[in-house]
């Protein structure tokens, strides 16, 4: 039968690789015209480093105001101050220079402009994409982190109320331009670099190994999984390998070609999910615990496809839940929930939860019934 499929381009307009993120931004912001530019920043970078100075000052005074409020998971909260912030400032373009909570806020943030969202609670009324006002101030992305949402059209926020991570969809809500800039990276923390850089590994390998994988994707994905597997060793060995920085940040962005075109993910980002919003795992971790487990589980199903990513990694012919195991305890990431502090008297709930991922239901290996989570979870424990 003729292999058939649909791969569908988001509405990303560039990205820009390999240059000072400031000057890059500076440059973007005029060529879209941009007169009142909303910054949104780490604290961090904000606070402690002169990465944000110098992104204003090559604004100069085209930028309007700076929000570094953004806690981790993207809490709603969160979101609605800095859209109060940038409402006050009537920001026509939103800048974020951050991690993946920095980069989702805007992204929800754009929705709550368009939509005159004003409270946590009127969030509710901003989750079907069809009944929504496109956003009009778009975003431009300066990550710092590897987890890579900026190449998607998805915000993951967290409903504070129920402890809930949630998604915004929407396709304009995809940031414009990305700016991949290896120098700011040298902020984040080594083991927040690492982490975030197994949530791309763990983009890669869902990506190949879904069902509804795609040549597309997977061309994608594997030579960012090989690009992965090659600079994160070497940031650990020497973080001022900027080469080896810049080799990550591009693997990573390889690594959403599959989810941004429609490929779903898996188990691993399903559960990851729960793991964050209920135990404040940090989403790079949850990938560093749950993914080799996911792959011992789902080999039953897709041993084909879980070749590919042994060979990607340079160890062909070997078990790829076992590679990726060795890898990520190379890096020093956590390899159990008893790490993190999780007990078996949370499977329960971690398990009725993850049923109601968009992910879990569409892991390679059928799930059916929590069950079926929880001997996953085992195997993690």
């Amino acid at each position: 039968m003729l292999q058939q499929g649909r791969i569908v381009f988001t509405k990303m307009e560039e990205v820009i690789y390999g240059r000072p993120a400031a000057e890059a931004v500076a440059e973007l912001a005029k060529s879209h015209g941009a007169g009142r530019v909303f910054v949104m920043a780490s604290g961090t970078l904000n606070q402690k480093t002169d990465e944000v100075d110098k992104l204003r000052r090559a604004l100069g005074n085209k930028c309007v105001g700076t929000f570094d409020r953004m806690p981790a998971h993207s809490p709603r909260s969160a979101v609605i101050a800095a859209a109060e912030q940038a409402r006050e400032t009537r920001a026509d373009l939103i800048v974020t220079m951050g991690g993946g909570s920095v980069t989702d806020g805007a992204k929800a943030v754009q929705l709550c402009l368009a939509n005159d969202i004003r409270s946590p609670e009127a969030m509710d009324n901003i989750r079907a994409p069809a009944e929504l006002k496109p956003p009009a101030v778009p975003q431009i992305s300066v990550p710092t982190t590897l987890s890579a949402g900026e190449f998607s059209h998805i915000s993951g926020v967290t409903d504070e109320r129920r402890k809930v991570k949630e998604m915004f969809r929407h396709p304009d809500i995809i940031p414009r331009a990305v700016v991949l800039d290896p120098a700011v990276t040298r902020h984040t923390p080594m083991w927040l670099f690492l982490s975030t850089g197994i949530r791309a590994v763990d983009h890669c390998v869902e990506g190949v190994c879904s069902n509804e994988s795609s040549p597309y994707g997977d061309a994608s994905a594997l030579h960012g999984l090989a690009l992965l597997t090659r600079g994160l060793p070497g940031v650990k060995a020497d973080p001022d390998d900027i080469e080896a920085r810049l080799d990550c940040q591009l693997g990573s962005w390889l690594s959403m070609a599959a989810l941004a075109a429609g490929v779903p993910m898996g188990a691993s980002h399903g559960i990851g999910y729960v793991l964050g919003a209920v135990f404040d795992v940090p989403h790079g971790h949850t990938s560093c615990i749950m993914l080799p487990s996911v792959m011992r589980w789902n080999k039953p199903s897709n041993a084909a496809k879980q070749a590919l990513i042994s060979q990607a990694m340079g160890q062909p012919g070997k078990e790829a839940g076992d590679v990726l195991d060795a890898f990520i305890r190379g890096l020093g990431m956590p390899r159990s929930l008893g790490e993190v502090k999780i007990g078996r008297e949370n499977f329960d709930r971690i398990a009725k939860q993850a049923m109601g991922t968009p992910w879990v239901p569409r892991n390679p290996r059928k799930i059916a019934a929590p069950e079926q989570v929880k001997e996953i979870l085992e195997l993690a424990a």
